[in-house]
């Protein structure tokens, strides 16, 4: 039985002998309960847990805190300390905000009308203030990553724009590590509030992240708990998805939902009720005040507009005016032609009424008025015009002499202060002289007109008498009579027919009897008529018959420029035209042409790049269909095509010129010495052919000093500590003299005729995720970029990439590995 009992409960029987002694030995047992209670523990529900162990914690928690006070204040103190402080700061400013915009309504319209809107509603006047006056929109939330400076989120209001939010939250990080580590600030502050014109960035810490809002407008304080709110419901839920964030935002699905909520928030300014019966209150009072004092001073403007009108109108002098008791005074003198003061009341709105005047009659001495009285009194004929030149008055036309004695008699009467009367220009004709010297306008026009030959005129008993020899086909003598003022039934002409010899009148009668073809043109040329064109031999032979008819004291008939054409001639001399052109053009050598059965047959050398033959045809009038060309290519050795050559296979740099000279292509600039090799043996083979290629004035490009620059440049890394997208300040000389020398690359390259580039690539170490790393790797070098351009590089030189780890400087697994892989390097191309 004791055999059958070991087998069958030995083991039990040796456990539970065991279990026994290890209860009743103290220590052991608290050993094996410590080594399973934290498994336990881990297991147990929450709540469980909670009830079991509150009534131990609460005891605890007393009896320590009774036992040493101060350690409870210790722990407390750094962490409740900044945000009582926070707190205290935000409601003293809240107080002088809303203190500041309520002195700065205080005593305007603005404030007259909130005042009234305070009245109404039962509001305290400072909170209307801030309604109205504290008008914002969020327009941008971020969310950033605490330790790496990665953007988490990002969430955006309508119609806000910005640039890349990875790149904004680069450099936010950029700016809160720039202030830590030159003023020594604790790790747990930060940068709470950037101003930069309308825009408000303000800034919540919280454990694991910072929240970043981007306000446009005038936020009230409050705003600060609605968005701490936000951060602490956000670190309740995401917790540990935010400590552990590498890059990867799909655990934090659901976080823009959480930050919408701040970018609708906003406040406008609403428009409340106009306070009319405040306004009707001030106009009550104001505008019978300013109604008085606007009508008084209207008046006196409108006086005073009259009173200079008046000063203005020739004829009236104004001596004295005044204002008294509402009523106007006027005095001075009146010339009786000049205008009437009370009219020129007439749209000045000034009441007649009210307007005491007083004029005294003169003559005023002024031309205008003179010439009046002149006009008046002396009545001057028709054939008188009077007018006022340069402050005299001038008489001009035919008048009798005794109206010239009148006149005289005036100008002796007029004042010596008054303008001078000058009848100088007065012709003193009776009308039988004034008919006599119409008659001898008209024979003198007569005696001009060609064809018309005058004999003999004569006048007596006035009645006029002319004759002489007229040509038909010059102008009727009586249709000349027209203007002249000569009364036809007085003249009494006899004209005998005759051809004039004149050219103008030859012409038209051999037009009229040659009638030339439209090919031909006749013209008369310094007294000979010239026939110029082409046309058959038939018209030819009746010209030179005409010519021989001509009598020897006519005008000769020139028809010598008349060229006998045929259809075959005119064909063949348009070819001789097409082939002087061919001829003419440059890399074109013409060395067979003729004509044979009606075809055209030309052979000879051309160059590819002068001008095509057949194109040249076109407005030749030479049939294409009958010409048959033979042409061999050649080179030229003209220097323009010459120049084509060159620049097309020698492919000359942006430094260089080359251009031709006097029969010589000269080439003039800088370019590197394996290029000038070139030139120079194209020179030697040139001038085997007889062409000048001056390479004397071209410089050897000294690219030492570009290519010094170029290895200082590349040579330059910028570092960054582990997750950093901002270089440390120990980097700072590094930039500045980085700068200096991509400034001074640019330029001398600038100079030198080539383009420098600068490629900036980021770098990561390993650690992480990858796709952290491409990101914080194109962060830092768009931060450098950044800082370059601060320092004055032009944006257009600098390129940025980010390579991650794959372009690593040294291995990872090395002692400085990760160090020196955590960079930004440069990488210089001239083009």
């Amino acid at each position: 039985m004791e055999t059958l009992r070991q087998l069958l409960v030995g083991r039990e029987i040796s456990e539970l002998s065991r279990v026994t002694h290890l209860l009743g030995e103290p220590e052991q047992l608290a050993e094996a309960v410590g080594g399973v209670l934290p498994s336990a523990a881990a297991r147990v529900p929450h709540a469980q847990l909670g009830e079991a162990l509150a009534p131990a914690v609460e005891t605890a928690v007393q009896r320590s805190i009774q036992k040493s006070p101060r350690t409870l204040t210790d722990i407390l103190y750094p962490v409740f300390l900044p945000a009582i402080r926070k707190s205290i700061g935000e409601k003293i400013d809240q107080t002088f905000q809303s203190l500041n915009e309520t002195l700065r309504h205080i005593f305007t319209w603005h404030g007259l009308k909130w005042r009234f809107e305070s009245w109404r509603t039962g509001a305290s006047f400072s909170e209307v203030v801030l309604k109205h006056s504290l008008v914002y929109r969020v327009e941008h939330v971020f969310l950033i990553n605490r330790n790496s400076g990665l953007l988490i989120a990002h969430v955006a209001a309508d119609n806000a724009t910005s640039e890349d939010p990875q790149l904004i939250s680069s450099m936010l990080s950029a700016i809160q590590d720039f202030v830590k580590d030159s003023f020594n600030e604790k790790e747990q502050s930060g940068l709470d509030t950037i101003r930069f014109g309308e825009l408000r960035l303000w800034s919540e810490v919280g454990p694991f992240a910072t929240l970043v809002a981007v306000i446009r407008g005038n936020p009230p304080e409050e705003l600060h708990e609605i968005v701490r709110d936000v951060l602490l419901r956000i670190h309740d839920e995401y917790s540990q998805a935010l400590e552990q964030f590498d890059g990867d935002g799909s655990p934090l699905a659901g976080i823009e939902t959480q930050l919408q909520t701040c970018v609708e928030l906003k406040q406008e300014d609403s428009n409340q009720g106009f306070p009319w019966l405040v306004v009707a209150a001030v106009l009550l009072v104001l505008i019978p005040a300013g109604g008085w004092f606007f009508l008084s001073w209207q008046s006196g403007q409108r006086w005073q507009a009259y009173v200079s009108r008046l000063g203005t109108q020739p004829g009236i002098i104004v001596a004295e005016q005044k204002v008294r008791d509402g009523q106007f005074y006027i005095a001075g003198l009146r010339d009786p032609l000049g205008a009437d003061p009370q009219s020129l009341l007439s749209g000045t709105h000034v009441d007649p009424a009210r307007v005491h005047s007083q004029w005294q009659f003169y003559q005023s001495l002024e031309p205008e008025f003179v010439l009046k009285r002149l006009t008046a009194s002396l009545a001057p004929p028709d054939t008188v015009r009077l007018s006022i030149v340069k402050d005299r008055i001038v008489a001009e036309g035919e008048a009798p002499d005794t109206w010239i004695d009148r006149a005289r008699a005036a100008a002796r009467q007029l004042s010596a202060g008054g303008p001078e009367f000058d009848i100088s220009k007065v012709r003193d004709v009776s009308p039988e002289a004034r008919a006599a010297e119409h008659w001898r306008a008209y024979v003198s026009r007569l005696e001009a007109q060609p064809g018309i030959i005058v004999a003999e005129q004569a006048a007596r008993g006035g009645h006029f008498y002319i004759s002489g020899l007229r040509d038909p086909l010059g102008a009727d003598p009586q249709s000349l009579l027209s203007g002249t003022h000569v009364d036809p039934a007085r003249v009494h002409s006899q004209w005998q027919f005759y051809q004039s010899l004149e050219p103008e009148f030859v012409l038209k009668r051999l037009t009229a009897s040659l009638a030339p073809p439209d090919t031909v043109r006749l013209s008369v040329v310094q007294g000979r008529i010239v026939a110029e064109g082409e046309a058959p031999d038939t018209w030819i032979d009746r010209a030179r018959a005409a010519a021989r008819q001509l009598s020897a004291g006519g005008p000769e008939f020139d028809i010598s420029k008349v060229r006998d054409v045929s259809p075959e001639a005119r064909a063949a001399e348009h070819w001789q035209a097409y082939v002087s052109r061919l001829e003419a053009q440059p890399g074109i050598i013409v060395a067979e042409q003729k004509v044979r059965n009606g075809q055209f047959y030309i052979a000879g050398l051309r160059d590819p790049l002068g001008a095509d033959p057949q194109s040249l045809l076109s407005g030749t009038h030479v049939d294409a269909a009958r010409v048959h060309s033979q042409w061999q290519f050649y080179q030229s050795l003209e220097p323009e095509f010459v120049l084509k050559r060159l620049t097309a296979s020698l492919a000359p740099p942006k430094s260089v010129l080359l251009s031709i000279v006097r029969g010589r292509i000269v080439v003039v600039g800088e370019a590197p010495a394996n290029w000038i090799s070139r030139a120079r043996a194209a020179a030697e083979q040139l001038s085997v052919d007889g062409v000048v290629l001056d390479v004397s004035q071209l410089r050897e490009l000294n690219l030492a000093e570009l290519n010094h620059l170029r290895d200082a440049i590349q040579a330059t890394d910028i570092f960054f500590y582990s997750g950093k997208a901002v270089p440390g300040p120990e980097q700072i000389p590094v930039l500045d003299r980085l700068a200096d020398q991509i400034k001074e690359l640019a330029q001398k390259a600038r100079k030198s005729g080539i383009t420098a580039r600068f490629m900036l690539t980021g770098h990561a170490d390993a650690t992480g995720r990858e796709t952290a790393n491409v990101s914080i790797s194109a962060a830092r070098a768009e931060t450098v970029r950044a800082l370059l351009n601060k320092r004055g590089v032009a944006p257009e030189l600098l390129l940025v990439r980010g390579a991650g780890t794959f372009e690593p400087v040294v291995p990872e697994n090395s002692r400085t590995g990760s160090s020196t892989n955590r960079r930004v390097s440069i990488t210089v191309s001239l083009e």
